[in-house]
């Protein structure tokens, strides 16, 4: 299934001159996956800190959308500028997981969502996540498989986010809006996991 997954190459393309300066000031992919990481955590505690700060909900789409440039930019330093190690693939996984969920789960922190719509959109996000890992190991190599890949959760969250720091959101519907996202995940996580049983088997 498609997901804006698809538009990295042209994302990257834009971005290529400024990893190409970073990478002559001697900035490592490593360095810039793990402020990625910090970036989140402090925007998602702050968030979880100061519930009555709707305001500070903003941080999230500001954040998001950074992360996602430094997520292209620490692969294009691996990449194209022989910074490819394991540890920064154990980095890369482990700290965009961690990045979702300092994240998603501030919003559990305000009742009209409802904590555990919020706590299995966190879950079913890490297992999307995970099962695109495990084509590896399946020999399909890393899946990025939709209809609820990274890019589209980063998007939709940020339009949740926006839409409720600016009072938009109906009190009837936003208690269905993270389990529609966990639904939308899981989906996910199966589509991946079918694509590596075929990968695997074929």
């Amino acid at each position: 299934m498609p997901t804006l997954y698809a538009l990295k190459p042209a994302f990257q393309d834009r971005l290529r001159p400024l990893v190409e300066r970073l990478a002559t000031m001697g900035i490592t992919a490593n360095g810039i996956t793990i402020l990625a990481a910090l970036l989140s955590i402090a925007a998602g505690t702050a968030i979880a800190l100061l519930p009555g700060w709707r305001i500070l909900l903003l941080l999230i789409p500001v954040v998001l959308f950074v992360r996602m440039a430094l997520n292209a930019m620490d692969g294009m330093l691996a990449r194209e500028h022989g910074q490819a190690s394991t540890l920064g693939m154990y980095l890369n996984e482990i700290c965009d997981v961690v990045s979702d969920m300092a994240l998603i789960l501030p919003f559990a922190a305000f009742p009209q969502f409802g904590a555990w719509g919020v706590v299995a959109f966190a879950i079913a996000a890490m297992l999307a996540e995970f099962a695109g890992v495990l084509g590896i190991a399946a020999g399909i190599g890393r899946n990025y498989a939709g209809p609820f890949g990274k890019s589209d959760r980063a998007l939709t969250l940020g339009v949740v986010t926006v839409l409720y720091a600016f009072g938009l959101w109906s009190a009837s519907i936003a208690p269905f809006v993270f389990p529609a996202m966990a639904t939308l995940s899981l989906l996910t996580a199966i589509n991946r996991i079918r694509a590596g049983l075929i990968g695997s088997t074929g």
